[in-house]
């Protein structure tokens, strides 16, 4: 009994410190909002750098060189000799404007920052950068 008189001060002090050190939680503002501190990039447009990774989360699915004839009415996306002679119609079809197919077919309009940075990559004269 003595020993486990001896144990309890100790066995209580583990337990605080636990407690103490779980209850403790610190966020930083962009861990919990992360939409608040994104910012969209519209200084510097390059094709490698900002259209190929538009391309590849939104349009690849379907317009790859693998997927394009079955599920992308045969047109391909995958890289810039692909890409720049369709710039006016990918630009119509992910602004869902005028004649074009809307884009991604059965999904919704892309967010505002990649319409906007392929418009820029555009008026920039769509360059092989």
């Amino acid at each position: 009994m003595t020993s486990m008189k001896r144990l309890l001060p100790v066995f209580v002090t583990f337990a605080t410190i636990l407690l103490i050190s779980l209850s403790c939680y610190y966020d930083n503002e962009e861990a919990l909002y992360p939409s608040l501190n994104s910012s969209c990039d519209t200084i510097s447009v390059s094709f490698s750098g900002t259209i190929t990774p538009i391309l590849a989360n939104n349009c690849l699915s379907c317009h790859s060189n693998a997927t394009a004839a079955a599920a992308g009415n045969n047109i391909r996306l995958e890289d810039y000799t692909d890409v720049k002679p369709r710039t006016t119609a990918i630009i119509g079809s992910i602004k869902h404007t005028g004649t074009y197919s809307p884009m991604p077919k059965n999904g919704g309009k892309l967010n505002s920052c990649p319409i906007t940075q392929f418009d820029i990559w555009m008026k920039n004269g769509a360059p092989d950068n």
